[in-house]
């Protein structure tokens, strides 16, 4: 009968290896679900059938995009940023006063275009920029500071 191997508790050997998982970009599904969610969200608001949490999604989808960028990864103009968070803004403001939810067509194709980069970031970038990302938009989101965090590159 073959002994099996005998695999110590070391942490060591652990850190090792979900450091070299964090090389790796998400999982493929985990990158489509999220893609799709942005999509749906975007899609809504396109039709004039959007909600505040369709809203939410593609801002956060905008910055989570943006910070993705400054990681390395894609590729966004500052006037694309600009432009798209006057959009934001302008549908938050149309939608908290009037109840309709929606984006016109040049807000559409601004967020389709930045969607499109974020797509491709979920496929491509490593594990770690889009949790820096994701934990840098969360402390923004709760008020506090949101500057990178500085690691320790090997």
């Amino acid at each position: 009968m073959a002994k099996t191997i005998p695999f110590s508790g070391n942490t060591q050997a652990a850190r090792a290896r979900a450091a070299k998982a964090m090389l790796l970009p998400l999982p493929r599904a985990t990158a489509e679900e999220l893609a799709l969610q942005v999509h749906l969200a975007l899609d809504s608001l396109r039709r004039g059938k959007g909600s505040v949490s369709a809203a939410q999604t593609v801002t956060q989808a905008m910055l989570l995009a943006a910070l993705i960028v400054e990681a390395g990864y894609g590729t966004l103009t500052p006037e694309a940023l600009r432009t798209a968070d006057a959009v934001s803004a302008a549908c938050f403001e149309h939608g908290r006063a009037s109840g309709e939810w929606a984006l016109d067509r040049a807000g559409y194709e601004i967020f389709a275009a930045i969607a499109t980069v974020y797509d491709h970031q979920l496929q491509k970038a490593p594990l770690w920029a889009i949790t820096e990302a994701s934990d840098r938009l969360d402390r923004f989101s709760a008020g506090e500071p949101y500057q990178a965090v500085n690691r320790k590159r090997a």
